[in-house]
């Protein structure tokens, strides 16, 4: 979406539609599997803090985000402009009405349509700074609360907040980007068998969008259930020892900063195992959500986690065996990594927090004018 495009968007009431245009089916979505799997854990538990997706054009990011909303218990899909204002984001208080009558009158926002749905934020590392924040915090809280003057007002804003950016656009502060629960770094895809899969799936649903979404109706009807059992289990599902030690083991050696990530993941992994139907948690959970929590967390010299290989059934069901599994996830590895040291700035680079634009002073020679010799100066 670029800056002046159409505000908010907002999905209808009927299952499989936005507006008029039908919604591609989440269980339908192939190649993706690290990216789904983030999208439901945040589903499982928005207090994650929300997913940014970080990738080249054309990965599916937008069509996720949109297929995961219509799982969600009441549909809501809502989009936020790059040049929406904040009081568009969390909403107004009207403080005439609060001075004549004493009466709090308050116009809800975004936040507030987006409840019990989905926030998506395209182009993420282009909003400004406010916005971003006040995004994260009611992510995170699922509260929104919005203070004029004096006067506040809160309200729930428990939604699953879906950041995509391309990293050629730019990238977020650290600062902001610490504050995301969850991190997916796509690639794009050079298995010819999966792409002919997916392109054939697009053609299909392109073709007849209600065949096509009647063939997924029962896969979808089972994440939906998968979801609302999961949120109910959450708080069945405890944390023992061994789960904290792997936690702590793993946010240790990545060298992260504070102790966002450890509960990041332990929600995280928690999440997952409510999703499986798991009795417990365990540290093959907290592995499993560890690359998706520390990608954009840790620190240089820390040491990278890798991501876990998928399972059997998944990838025999999109017609890939292990090894080709495993020497997928080995090229992202690799790609990822090149693309960490690409991005990192060495200490002779100006900082990101500095000046935007700055340039290395340059010695310029003497100038004599009329016996005064004029020093060398710095110029930028």
């Amino acid at each position: 979406m670029q800056p002046g495009a159409q505000p908010a968007e907002q999905t209808a009431k009927q299952p499989g539609e936005v507006g008029r245009v039908p919604i591609f089916p989440f269980a339908a979505l192939l190649g993706q599997d690290e990216l789904k799997q983030a999208l439901l854990l945040a589903a499982v538990d928005p207090g994650i803090g929300g997913v940014l997706v970080s990738g080249p054009r054309g990965t599916a990011k937008s069509t996720a985000a949109r297929a995961l909303a219509e799982l969600l218990p009441d549909g809501r899909f809502v989009t936020l402009p790059l040049n929406a204002s904040e009081e568009r984001l969390i909403g107004t208080l009207d403080i005439e009405t609060v001075l004549r009558d004493g009466t709090v009158r308050f116009s809800p926002g975004l936040l507030a349509s987006a409840h019990r749905g989905v926030l998506y934020v395209d182009e993420v590392n282009l909003l400004p700074d406010a916005l971003v924040d006040a995004l994260l915090d009611a992510a995170a809280s699922g509260v929104n609360t919005v203070e004029r003057d004096g006067v506040s007002h809160s309200h729930a804003a428990s939604f699953v907040l879906i950041g995509t950016m391309n990293p050629e656009e730019g990238e977020l502060r650290p600062q902001l980007t610490d504050r995301f629960g969850l991190t997916v770094a796509l690639q794009n895809c050079f298995d010819a068998q999966i792409r002919q899969q997916i392109v054939k799936a697009r053609l299909a649903f392109d073709t007849d969008p209600r065949a096509f979404r009647e063939r997924h109706a029962q896969q979808q009807e089972d994440l939906v259930r998968r979801i609302g059992a999961a949120r109910d289990a959450l708080p069945q599902l405890a944390f023992d020892d061994a789960v904290h030690e792997r936690v702590s083991a793993l946010c240790i050696a990545a060298q992260v900063d504070g102790m966002r990530a450890d509960l990041v993941m332990l929600r995280a992994a928690r999440a997952l195992a409510a999703l499986e139907a798991a009795d417990a948690v365990t540290a093959t959970h907290v592995d499993r959500v560890a690359h998706a929590v520390l990608l954009h967390r840790q620190r240089a010299g820390g040491v990278q986690h890798e991501r876990q290989p998928e399972d059997r059934d998944a990838a025999r069901a999109e017609g890939r065996d292990n090894r080709a599994a495993a020497s997928d996830g080995g090229r992202e590895q690799t790609h990822t990594q090149t693309h960490t040291q690409a991005h990192t700035p060495s200490q002779s680079q100006a900082s990101p927090e500095s000046d935007w634009g700055y340039l290395p002073p340059e010695t310029t020679g003497a100038t004599h004018v009329k016996g005064v010799i004029t020093l060398p100066s710095k110029k930028r």
